[in-house]
C-alpha cells in the first residue's frame, strides 16, 4: 500500500497545529499588507488580519509561490509516495490552476484536487482526503473520489456591510450606498466554483431564516435528509463568534444529533466580505470503503 501525504491550504481553516495533530501539511497563504507580504497563521493571525482590514489598510489576497510549494512536496516526498493536494476552489483563486501546472512534473506522484471547495467544506474534504488515504487509497483515486463530490456541498453567507464588496469592485458604489441606507443584508452563496448572490434581507433575522431554509432545502431535496449518515453541517463567520455560536444553538434543535462544526471563514473570503459575515454550510458525508 502506497503512502500517501494530504496537504491543503490555510483556507480551510485548518491552523499549522491542528495540521500536525492531523497528520495533514498546511500551506499558508500570503496576503500583502502596505507592500509587506505575511502568511496567513505564521506571520498574521486571524486577529491583526481584521486590525489591518478594519483601518482601511489595503489587504490584497495572493497565492503561494511556486518555489515554496515545490520545496514543501519534495521535503513530503521523502518521506511519502504520493501527494494528493486540496487547494481553494479554482473559481476563487488562481492557485489551484497553478498547483496543477506544477504537479505535472511529479511523475504522478503528486495529484491536486480540484474539488471546488473552500474555508469549512474544504475543511472536511480535506479530513475525508486523511481516511480515504489510510484505507489504502492512492492519491489518483482519492483525487477522482474528492472531485466526484465537488458538487454536493453549499455555503449560504450574510454579509453584515457592503463596503467591501464595493471596496473590490463586485458592487457599484452607488449600490453599496442604497444597500447602507436600506440597511440591506446581503445572502451570498457558494454552489460549486462561484461566490454569486442568492437573497437579499431587511434584518439579520430575515438572513438567518433565509439561510436556515435554503439549508434545509438542500438537505432535503439533495442529501436525502438531514441525518448523521447523510450530512456533515457547518457554520463560519468573519469575527462574528458569538453570533455564530446562538446560531449553532438554534440549528441543534433543529437538527439532533447531527455534529455542528464552528470556525472562521478563510481570510482569502473575508478580504472580500468584510467582519460580521455569518455562513451556513452543508456537505454530503462521503462514506470511506
Amino acid at each position: 500500500m502506497k503512502k500517501v501525504a494530504v496537504v491543503t491550504d490555510s483556507n480551510s481553516g485548518i491552523t499549522q497545529s491542528q495540521g500536525k495533530e492531523l497528520g495533514i501539511y498546511v500551506v499558508p497563504m500570503p496576503f500583502m499588507v502596505d507592500g509587506e507580504t505575511y502568511y496567513e497563521d505564521i506571520s498574521m493571525s486571524q486577529e491583526e488580519f481584521y486590525t489591518k482590514l478594519l483601518s482601511g489598510t489595503d489587504v490584497i489576497t495572493s497565492q503561494p509561490s511556486l518555489d515554496h510549494l515545490s520545496q514543501l512536496w519534495e521535503e513530503i516526498l521523502c518521506n511519502y509516495d504520493e501527494i494528493i493536494h486540496i487547494p481553494m476552489s479554482s473559481g476563487l483563486s488562481s492557485s489551484c490552476e497553478s498547483a496543477t501546472v506544477l504537479a505535472r512534473g511529479y511523475s504522478g506522484r503528486v495529484e491536486v484536487a480540484n474539488n471546488l471547495r473552500i474555508s469549512v467544506v474544504q475543511r472536511q474534504s480535506t479530513l475525508d482526503a486523511i481516511k480515504l488515504a489510510a484505507a489504502g487509497k492512492s492519491a489518483l483515486e482519492i483525487k477522482t473520489i474528492l472531485e466526484e463530490d465537488c458538487f454536493n456541498c453549499s455555503i449560504y453567507i450574510m454579509l453584515d456591510t457592503l463596503y467591501y464588496l464595493k471596496k473590490g469592485g463586485r458592487i457599484t458604489p452607488a449600490a453599496a450606498m442604497l444597500g447602507s441606507v436600506l440597511k440591506i443584508k446581503p445572502v451570498l452563496q457558494i454552489q460549486g466554483d462561484k461566490l454569486d448572490a442568492f437573497a437579499k434581507a431587511r434584518s439579520i433575522s430575515q438572513g438567518k431564516t433565509l439561510m436556515l431554509n435554503a439549508i434545509k432545502s438542500d438537505l432535503q431535496n439533495r442529501f436525502g435528509g438531514a441525518t448523521v449518515e447523510n450530512v456533515r453541517l457547518h457554520i463560519a463567520h468573519t469575527m462574528n463568534l458569538e453570533a455564530a455560536l446562538s446560531l449553532k444553538q438554534e440549528m441543534e434543535v433543529i437538527y439532533p444529533g447531527i455534529p455542528i462544526y464552528v470556525d472562521c471563514l478563510s481570510l482569502s473570503v473575508a478580504c472580500h466580505i468584510g467582519p460580521g459575515a455569518l455562513a451556513i454550510a452543508c456537505s454530503r458525508n462521503l462514506k470511506v470503503s
